[in-house]
């Protein structure tokens, strides 16, 4: 089965003024949607190779267009219009366990946006921030990925896209701002389903 580009589950315009409509379509019409035709192109030619070394060949496409494939169809459901601007729920973290497992381990809420901000912004080139749930420690834990590699250590609970085409038309090289802003933004509601199911042990 090919692989397709997921719909968004909101307009274009819907995470204004925080994430432009500009972006939300360059990136999902034309980034996230290569993607999805490069990793087909590589399955194809990987389930055509006839020996190891052409299908060793194939591994660094296949990763880093199937990670982008993974990464950005999390990234979208992460995402939803600001509650600030009386759109939606983006930015609420309602009372909840993961709002409990959150303040737990980082105090409060400000204190865990810091951090993330902080460990992401520190990212050499392209890359991705998240929040995990590590299942052998059963705690959620800051992390990143280089490029488009996915999160594969923890379960993902929160991703936040920071390669340049994420943010530059709209934030130019100021990554902080982006960072800030993009909390308006964040579907806690997503990562909370995110949690518990991971909590359970369902695969993601």
């Amino acid at each position: 089965m090919a692989h397709v580009l997921p719909d968004l589950p909101y307009a274009y315009d819907a995470l204004e003024p925080y994430i432009s409509r500009q972006i939300m379509e360059l990136h999902h019409k034309k980034h996230h949607q290569t993607y999805v035709n490069s990793l087909n192109a590589a399955e194809q030619a990987y389930a055509k190779a006839s020996t190891p070394k052409e299908r060793i060949a194939l591994q660094a496409a296949l990763r880093f267009n199937g990670g982008g494939h993974i990464n950005h169809s999390l990234f979208w459901k992460n995402l939803a219009p600001a509650a600030s601007e009386g759109k939606g729920n983006g930015g609420v973290l309602r009372d909840g366990p993961l709002k409990e497992a959150i303040t737990k381990i980082w105090g409060s809420l400000d204190n865990f946006k810091k951090e993330f901000n902080a460990t992401t912004a520190a990212i050499q080139g392209s890359g991705w921030g998240w929040l995990g749930y590590n299942p052998q420690t059963k705690v959620l834990e800051i992390t990143t990925t280089a490029n488009q590699d996915p999160l594969l250590s923890h379960v993902p609970i929160i991703g936040v896209d920071i390669w340049e085409h994420a943010f530059y038309l709209q934030y130019l090289n100021v990554k902080a701002d982006y960072l800030n802003a993009i909390w308006n933004v964040i579907n806690f509601d997503e990562a909370e389903k995110r949690f518990l199911e991971a909590q359970s042990g369902a695969k993601l």
